[in-house]
């Protein structure tokens, strides 16, 4: 009996051992890489301090807000060392911040490429929407009182110890502001995070190419890596609806993932995202995917060219419907890492929303293909409770019981850009409303109560 005993106990040590060791190889490679990335970001493109970023950003996981960070205002660079792990990412003036992995500091910042020049138009003169000017008057029967404390409430901390960390809420009704609040130290100028609502900018830009006629949703998506094997059976609708099959994982908390393999360890994520195997039959499986929407990203890459490719979002969408507070950020090879890094206003986002509650038309000018935001809201035929269009979140519910969606309590119309740590731009066409909401919520926002009195205050 002692024997067996001795025999577990050595068994634990060692299950003990291997997982220390486990955890000390994999995971600060993956933690510096977050600090570093996020920090240079926060500071050098939303304009924010490095306490502020401990503060909010690297409570997300335990030991992230010790890391050593080390930042240079003069070549704009950010240092994170988390154990024996070093990471560094670099902003260059128009591009934001990138993560260096495989290739050299000297050889991204020797990158060149074509960039669009900056919006001068001042947009504090102009009205909005094109403008930031409001107009004299309020619109008739919508309780702005009941708004402004819907709005107050999100910003209030019911746990201290489980903080919203709500940075900026903006509500349209009827194409007008309606509402807006900023948390301290954050005003409609500062951009902020978007996280995962890139997928839906991505998805934008792809249907402009779809306008053109450089690409069709239903014929097999261009990739290269594709042209041999089973994977050339993919459609770019497989893509858009996270539909491909391909082999992937979207685990943010497991550092082996594909998710961290592509982007810590990976400077062209586009590439490797390809370079997954194909798992199921396309169409098949719905398998949410940040590696799907930078393959997206890389194809628009491929059919825009280079000589275009990085001025293309903000001449063909951005500056068009007056998000010239914007930035994308590329990777360490020059594509724009379109699943995850937009930063923008609130308001810019609002406008972003706008568009597509305008069926994608803007001041008179089509910006997005006849039919495309019906497109993008239909749900995806994988999707369990139809959840998912084309890299838009859907409220339309299961098919044999609309009762089984997202947001039970908001209309079943209502669709939504969505960002990690809870960001939202939310279209609800049946109300004539768009909502964006942007923070830094480890623990969850209550959506629903704030769009509920919202709702509540408009005209019935």
């Amino acid at each position: 009996m002692k024997k067996f005993i001795k025999l577990f106990f050595i068994l634990i040590a060692s299950i003990l051992v291997v997982a220390l060791i486990y955890v000390g190889i994999t995971f600060p490679p993956v933690m510096a890489g977050m600090v570093s990335k996020t920090v240079c970001s926060c500071v050098f493109v939303a304009g924010r301090t490095v306490e502020s970023v401990k503060e909010k950003e690297l409570q997300v996981f335990p030991g992230l807000s010790s890391a050593g960070i080390e930042m240079n205002a003069v070549d704009s660079t950010v240092i994170a060392t988390v154990l024996w792990t070093k990471s560094k990412a670099i902003f260059r003036s128009g591009l934001g911040c990138t993560l260096l992995a495989e290739r050299s500091e000297e050889e991204v910042r020797n990158q060149q490429f074509n960039l669009a020049a900056p919006s001068v138009l001042n947009q504090d003169s102009i009205l909005w929407p094109d403008g930031n000017r409001m107009p004299d008057s309020l619109l008739k029967n919508v309780k702005y009182d009941a708004i402004n404390k819907a709005l107050a409430e999100a910003f209030i901390d019911i746990d201290p110890k489980k903080p919203s960390n709500t940075l900026g809420v903006v509500v349209l009704y009827d194409k007008q502001i309606v509402g807006e609040k900023y948390a301290e130290g954050i005003d409609q100028r500062s951009k902020l995070m978007g996280w995962s609502m890139t997928k839906s900018v991505t998805s934008a830009l792809i249907g402009i190419l779809v306008k053109e006629g450089k690409l069709k949703t239903e014929d097999p998506a261009p990739v290269s890596e594709w042209s041999d094997d089973d994977r050339k059976q993919i459609t770019l609708n497989n893509l858009l609806q996270a539909s491909s099959g391909l082999e992937w994982s979207e685990s943010y908390f497991v550092p082996t993932s594909d998710f961290h393999n592509m982007f810590i360890k990976s400077d062209d994520k586009g590439k490797y995202a390809a370079n997954r195997k194909l798992k199921s039959s396309p169409n098949t499986v719905f398998q949410y995917s940040s590696g799907t929407s930078n393959i997206l990203s890389r194809m628009i890459r491929q059919q825009v060219g280079d000589e275009t490719y990085h001025a293309f979002p903000y001449e063909k969408l951005f500056y068009k419907i007056g998000m010239n507070n914007t930035i994308m950020e590329p990777d360490a090879s020059g594509t724009f890492v379109g699943s995850s890094y937009t930063y923008a206003t609130a308001r810019d986002w609002a406008r972003f929303g706008l568009l597509f509650l305008n069926d994608g038309v803007w001041n008179t000018e089509r910006i997005l293909p006849v039919g495309w935001v019906k497109y993008t809201t239909t749900p995806a035929t994988t999707a369990p409770i139809g959840e998912y269009g084309a890299q838009w979140w859907l409220n339309v519910g299961a098919k044999s019981n609309s009762s089984i969606r997202k947001y039970p309590e908001l209309p079943t119309d209502a669709y939504w850009a969505d960002g990690f740590e809870e960001q939202f731009v939310m279209v609800i066409p049946s109300k004539k409303l768009v909502i964006v909401r942007l923070g830094v919520s480890h623990h969850g926002f209550d959506f629903t109560k704030m769009a509920l009195a919202i709702i509540g205050a408009l005209p019935q």
